[in-house]
């Protein structure tokens, strides 16, 4: 009786474990640590340069220890550093710019599907016409007319994503302000801005987290295109895209100044992803039953 109980337990604890998102935070972990803490755990100064230790491969591949452990750039900086420092671009820039997205398309999305009328007309037509074009087209569109730095990329960011929560808010408002206790506060005369708060949102939140979680990743890129074609995060700012575009003349001869900035936006778009597949399956009644 004891092993068989035993082994229940331990059933129960492994099946807990799997639910839990344990890959996609390992993933995320490191890069959300080094956006936060920056320059104060990085073993050298990101902006500091050298001429003598320009273009050193990976002191591990040198034998050197772990004294440059991603290499060093044409300047001599240490690109593990640096690295470090450009994960708060994209740590600033996809929280912010996706949190302020959301408040924008959450309060568009119960308007539009809750008083419906004229405010539903123009804010899906508004919806319908920056959904037709690609999102990189209109950030470049942005980025060229409104100027370039970190909190105008983050203004991009919103503008470009607040449409689809508008568009998945307005959905679940339109099956919701039809249930029993919706018409019942509202016969009750319960005001609307009353009946949007306690009774409406709350049940439809779980979609606009989904959204905001898929949408991390997508802002991350967004962020290192930007700064790839040189309309995001400016010097002396250190963003991944930035690092990556001044390091294609030496594709050739220093491969490591691509790679590791590189395997870093992989990395986080990858458990930002993953955190978002988990967060739907969690939070949608028929995945989480299953």
């Amino acid at each position: 009786m004891n092993t068989v109980t035993n082994g229940l337990a331990w059933a129960r604890l492994g099946s807990g474990w799997r639910r839990l998102p344990i890959f996609p935070v390992i993933l995320l972990a490191p890069m959300v640590i080094f956006g936060i803490l920056g320059t104060h755990i990085a073993p050298y100064d990101p902006g500091a340069t050298n001429p003598v230790n320009a273009l050193k491969p990976p002191s591990w591949l040198i034998g050197e220890g772990f004294s440059h452990l991603f290499g060093t750039d044409y300047l001599g900086r240490d690109v593990f550093s640096r690295v470090i420092a450009g994960a708060r671009a994209s740590l600033t820039v996809s929280v912010v710019g996706v949190g302020i997205a959301g408040c924008v398309g959450i309060c568009a999305g119960l308007v539009s599907g809750y008083f419906g009328g004229w405010a539903e007309t123009i804010l899906m037509r508004l919806v319908d016409i920056q959904m037709s074009m690609p999102p990189i087209l209109l950030a470049l569109l942005l980025s060229a007319s409104l100027g370039t730095g970190l909190w105008m990329v983050i203004f991009v960011v919103a503008v470009v994503f607040w449409t689809n929560y508008a568009r998945v808010l307005r959905g679940e408002v339109l099956s919701v302000r039809q249930r029993d206790y919706v018409v019942m506060a509202r016969v009750l005369g319960c005001r609307s801005h009353t009946i949007l708060r306690r009774h409406i949102l709350p049940n439809v939140i779980d979609s606009a987290l989904v959204v905001a979680s898929l949408q991390l990743g997508a802002a991350v890129i967004l962020e290192a295109s930007l700064s790839f074609l040189g309309l995001g995060v400016q010097p002396p700012a250190i963003a991944w895209g930035k690092m990556i575009a001044e390091a294609k003349l030496y594709l050739a001869t220093a491969w490591w100044l691509p790679f590791f900035p590189g395997l870093a936006l992989v990395i986080t778009v990858l458990g930002a992803n993953m955190l978002g597949d988990w967060l739907r399956d969690r939070l949608d009644p028929k995945l989480r039953n299953s």
